[in-house]
């Protein structure tokens, strides 16, 4: 497939990452004569340097074949016009724009994105993505990194094994027998760095991150096996009254179980709209990282603290202050993934990481036909895939034990019908199920294989 990405920042470069890796013909375009420089230096891309929405640099771009757009620049404006080029001067099929501000997002304007007004199939908004994501962080109290898959009926947790963990040091095998009715499965283990999915003879060490599916209904009894609290969320302070922040406090002003929460935001016109927005959060209009001000917003009874400004310093501060003022769960939104080692050292329970969530937005759409849902862990260093098994694919009609997966492979979960399923060896895949499978990066094209699942779209 042949595709054009628009925009070689972070999410660009991610993309263009995954894209390149699986053997797709790949171009970047950016203003930025060093962004092209890089991703051509370090990636197997073509790289043109120019403003995305001009035809002519579109059309160097190799436009007239193009499978694929993905505007993803700084500029909202610039990704709009970059679709519209792209259907109406070269009639690009599939078009994906990254929009940010939330005047486009609306739903009331939703006819502006027609394929007869400005075409885009796809819109991405980071600020929502990440707002759901710091929902989810919510959610799992506990766990480093989390999302939800089948409709919600199952979750995927990051949890850090502690002392106090149960089941250090047992074999995972044995887990099955200890716990013969918990519907749940370790799917990947990072160890000093390394993420790896794990044999049914490896076992969990103390200081290892794993990752574990689970049916949403056993989460609780989930975290309490692996050594984690399940805590209630009654009092939240938000540090960080923006998009993210703002969507984050009407969300749970919307739930129908009362969450008391608490804004925190240093601009003051930031504030005012966030006053407006909000009918029963209290906004107040300071520092994240005064002590006094956390004080005031209650951080010492609060469950649990998340600092979402558009700067990770200030988000790890400030989670560090609120654990030193008595927080017991504090997340932070981090930009920068070279930070990530930090958080255990700091204190810090869970982080968002905005490109991760952006990028599997896009992977999502991406990645075409029956697959429903992609989220991408670490730094690109694993993909959780959710979909449907077609009749046309090698895992049709066998059992688990018969399928030749790759190493880096592993079943976390199976729905058949209404129910999701703990996978066995002996169970059998059949057309229609849903399965989601983690799998290291260097095997996903395989996992593609497997599914039959094309992403090309004619």
């Amino acid at each position: 497939m042949k595709v054009i990405i628009c925009g070689a920042g972070q999410v660009g470069w991610q993309i263009a990452r995954h894209l390149s890796g699986e053997r797709n013909d790949v171009t970047v375009v950016d203003n930025n004569p060093e962004l092209v420089r890089r991703a051509t230096d370090t990636l197997d891309v073509q790289g043109i340097a120019g403003f995305a929405s001009y035809p002519d640099v579109l059309a160097r771009a190799g436009a007239r074949d193009a499978d694929m757009i993905i505007a993803a620049t700084h500029s909202d404006e610039v990704n709009m016009v970059t679709c519209q080029v792209a259907h109406s001067v070269f009639g690009i099929t599939r078009k994906i724009a990254r929009l940010r501000s939330q005047s486009y997002l609306d739903a009331i304007y939703s006819d502006l994105y027609r394929r007869d007004h400005m075409p885009i199939d796809v819109v991405i908004s980071p600020e929502r993505e990440v707002a759901a994501a710091a929902l989810q962080r919510l959610s799992a109290p506990s766990a480093f990194d989390t999302e939800v898959f089948m409709g919600g009926r199952a979750q995927l947790l990051g949890i850090t094994i502690e002392d106090s963990c149960p089941v250090v040091n047992t074999p995972l095998r044995q887990l099955t027998d200890l716990f013969s009715t918990l519907r749940a499965v370790v799917v990947g283990v990072r160890r000093e760095g390394t993420l790896f999915a794990p044999e049914a003879n490896d076992q969990l060490l103390v200081g290892d991150d794993c990752y574990v599916f689970t049916h949403a209904d056993d989460t609780s009894r989930t975290m309490e096996i692996f050594g984690k609290q399940v805590r209630k969320q009654e009092r939240v302070v938000l540090v960080g009254g923006g998009n993210v922040g703002l969507t984050v406090a009407q969300t749970l002003e919307a739930r129908a179980k009362r969450i008391r929460a608490k804004v925190i935001e240093k601009n003051i016109v930031i504030a005012e709209r966030a006053a407006e927005a909000l009918e029963r959060t209290i906004v107040l209009n300071g520092d994240g990282l005064d002590a006094a001000l956390l004080a005031e917003a209650g951080i010492s009874r609060a469950d649990a603290m998340m600092s979402v400004t558009d700067d990770d310093k200030t988000n790890m501060l400030a989670c560090v202050r609120a654990k030193a003022e008595g927080c017991p769960y504090v997340i932070a939104l981090i930009n920068d993934p070279t930070l990530v080692p930090l958080m255990t050292p700091l204190g810090i329970d869970a982080y968002i990481n905005p490109r991760a969530t952006t990028v599997s937005s896009i992977l999502r759409h991406i990645r075409h036909g029956r697959v429903r849902a992609v989220y991408s862990i670490g730094d690109a260093e694993a993909e959780v895939i959710e979909a449907e098994v077609l009749s046309t694919s090698p895992l049709a009609g066998r059992r688990i034990s018969e399928i030749e997966f790759p190493e880096g492979v592993l079943v976390g979960m199976v729905r058949k019908g209404d129910e999701i399923l703990r996978p066995t060896g002996s169970m059998r895949i059949d057309e229609g199920d849903v399965v989601a499978l983690f799998a290291l990066a260097g095997d996903v094209p395989e996992v593609e294989r497997l599914l039959q699942v094309s992403i090309d779209f004619f």
